[in-house]
């Protein structure tokens, strides 16, 4: 059931952290993986490891509807399909809602959501002649607030309700929508915490397995909702969070 021998899975934020896990899980299952990110390096590795056969890369930014467009038509002219979407690219922001430009606002909305409408909105077509998939991959901070953090809330919140509104328009249409809503991850967007180390602390004790997840324990959850074990799931959004949102909010007694 978690096999991918012959699907085709365009991924997005593949060069590093949570995508790039989930891209060599998918790979290591047997798809083909059309890989986009806006790091080239990252791809290229991904691409010598497994081969050009198996990783058709491409550099993309997401917060453009022109360059969405023109990857999807061009990873199914060349593959003759598409099974999976994994939505993964993304930015954070911290700062009160008066601090910084307006500009801050709009780099963020226009990767954390409106990029993943523009893929999504491009797909949906291909997504539906196959009867396949899409996984956004978004957060915790979707299902409740985060102190100083309001705009990447706004967006993740948005992700949260888009996924659930998308699953009820697509499942006529044979198109399971569903999405991982992790926590904290150790990847290259949580590395400036490595220098305050009684913020990760405080963070690990607010989460009753003890740590944060490394990318590879969300990548799991990814193939498991984009996979045939899964055939019944839709309009879900899955805590990947080591029993974050289990809690009320009251301390440990």
């Amino acid at each position: 059931m978690f096999q991918f021998e012959g699907k085709v899975v365009l991924l997005t934020g593949a060069g590093s952290g949570i995508g790039a896990a989930a891209a060599k899980a998918f790979l290591q299952a047997g798809a083909t993986l059309v890989a986009a990110d806006k790091d080239q390096a990252g791809l290229d590795m991904l691409q010598q490891e497994f081969g050009a056969d198996k990783v058709h890369t491409h550099q993309l930014n997401t917060s453009d509807p022109a360059a969405c467009e023109a990857l999807v038509k061009e990873a199914v002219s060349k593959l003759g399909k598409l099974d999976v979407l994994v939505n993964d690219a993304g930015l954070d922001h911290m700062g009160a809602v008066d601090e910084g430009g307006l500009d801050q606002w709009e780099r963020i909305m226009g990767t954390d959501l409106n990029g993943y409408f523009y893929m999504i909105r491009f797909a949906i077509p291909h997504l539906r002649a196959s009867k396949g998939c899409i996984v956004n991959v978004s957060s915790v901070s979707g299902l409740g607030g985060d102190w100083n953090h309001s705009f990447y809330n706004a967006a993740k919140g948005a992700i949260t309700n888009f996924t659930r509104a998308l699953a009820l328009d697509e499942a006529r249409n044979g198109v399971r929508v569903n999405a991982v809503n992790p926590s904290l991850v150790y990847t290259s967007m949580t590395e400036q915490m490595k220098s305050q180390p009684e913020l990760i602390k405080k963070f690990e004790e607010r989460i009753p397995m003890g740590r944060g997840a490394n990318p590879e324990d969300i990548a799991g959850p990814i193939l498991f909702l984009a996979s045939e074990a899964a055939h019944f799931v839709t309009g879900v959004n899955l805590p990947v969070d080591g029993g974050l949102t289990a809690s009320n909010g009251q301390p440990a007694l």
